[in-house]
């Protein structure tokens, strides 16, 4: 078996047979064939590695050079999609010399985090990735928003096809992208696929001329449900707006389903709401994403308390080494170790769950993921407080 690294033309004949089979209804037909050609375009600056056999394509893995916010600090980061293998070529290692070789690449290219949605977290584990949490999914009959509309809220709402609101809706992302932790945007070539299929609308909340929320929605079917797959707001305002706007839907539509952040709390944006909130995880329908780190010194700068450890990172050709973390500033110095500082081991996917907050210092020993001494997780803990990521973008 040997690695190759595919042109944009080649993805037609090496990747995508095998990614359809994968993820597509199968067999394919003339008109599949025509809608991956057309999709071409949004993959021009992917990195897409091959798995040959002869001249038999066996397994493909790409990265998508995306940003990602991370601790007050946006990333360079490597969205890791479409990975497949031909069915008679599964539990080869093929994806595994795959991946090996494409995080080592993404790193070199300066990709300092990495994300994906996995098949099976389980697997994903073994490559130094850490589960994230799932965004929540909100169900809001229409009527019972009604309530809202005896409230005279300052600002207005608009309604156009995203193709027509593109431009205002990636700049929200964009300010939003500089705010949230976790929060992972394409690069413009793969974001705009969304404007140029046109099949959403897009409704936006503005006051005193400021973009303050957005809907990006559907309605499948009148007494159906209307979906939004993302439904973003910078002000409780502009989310007050956007819902006052979609009761409005009240004879039209069954429900409103809403995509929300983890740490939203829906319960509380009226008295009296009678809504439903699911996380729900199932594989590989509905996978939560899982982040890894790339370099510890290209952490360096990102915002942290005010502790100071060495940490040293097992069982990683990435991570590999040891490092003095130093918070002292309120922004993270990566040094050489130095033997007075507390000292931990952990894994990559130990030191992913710190930065990225979703695990503290003690759930490490439970997990495996690292080897904690109490004083090393006291200053661990000062150091990466607990944190919820939205990681929106599903790639």
């Amino acid at each position: 078996m040997r690695i190759r690294r595919i042109t944009a033309d080649e993805r037609l004949t090496l990747a995508f047979p095998l990614q359809a089979y994968a993820f597509d209804r199968s067999p394919t037909t003339a008109e599949d064939e025509e809608r991956r050609r057309r999709y071409l375009p949004y993959q021009t600056g992917n990195t897409t590695l091959v798995a040959m056999v002869g001249e038999q394509p066996q397994a493909v893995a790409s990265a998508i050079p995306m940003r990602q916010h991370v601790r007050g600090a946006v990333l360079s980061m490597a969205g890791i999609a479409g990975v497949a293998t031909h069915p008679l070529a599964r539990r080869r290692g093929h994806i595994r010399a795959l991946m090996i070789q494409l995080l080592h690449e993404s790193r070199d290219a300066g990709h300092l985090v990495s994300a994906l949605h996995p098949f099976r977290p389980s697997f994903y584990a073994r490559f130094g990735y850490v589960g994230l949490p799932q965004a929540k999914r909100v169900t809001i009959a229409p009527a019972d928003l009604a309530p809202l509309f005896g409230s005279e809220l300052p600002g207005e709402v608009r309604l156009e096809r995203i193709k027509e609101g593109y431009a205002a809706y990636r700049a929200l992302t964009e300010r939003l992208l500089g705010e949230r932790h976790g929060l992972a945007l394409f690069p413009e070539y793969r974001a705009v696929a969304v404007r140029d299929g046109d099949q959403h609308w897009l409704a936006t909340a503005r006051v005193d001329g400021e973009l303050v929320a957005a809907a990006l929605y559907a309605i499948r079917e009148h007494g159906g449900d209307l979906a939004a797959d993302e439904f973003l707001y910078t002000t409780p305002l502009g989310r007050a707006l956007l819902l006052q706007y979609l009761g409005r839907h009240v004879d039209q539509v069954a429900r409103v389903v809403l995509t929300v952040a983890p740490d939203e709390m829906p319960e509380l944006w009226l008295t009296d709401l009678p809504m439903a909130t699911e996380v729900r995880t199932s594989f590989p329908h509905s996978p939560a994403p899982m982040a890894r780190v790339l370099s510890v010194p290209g952490l360096a700068g990102i915002d942290v308390g005010p502790g100071v450890a060495t940490v040293e990172v097992v069982d990683d050709p990435l991570l590999e080494g040891s490092h003095l973390l130093d918070g002292t500033t309120g922004k993270l110095e990566v040094a050489a170790p130095s033997g007075a500082a507390p000292a931990a081991r952990l894994t990559a996917a130990g030191l992913s769950a710190l930065v990225y907050g979703v695990l503290d210092p003690t759930e490490l020993v439970v997990r495996g993921l690292g080897e904690v001494p109490p004083d090393a997780a006291a200053q661990l803990a000062a150091l990466f407080d607990r944190r919820v990521p939205f990681v929106l973008t599903n790639f």
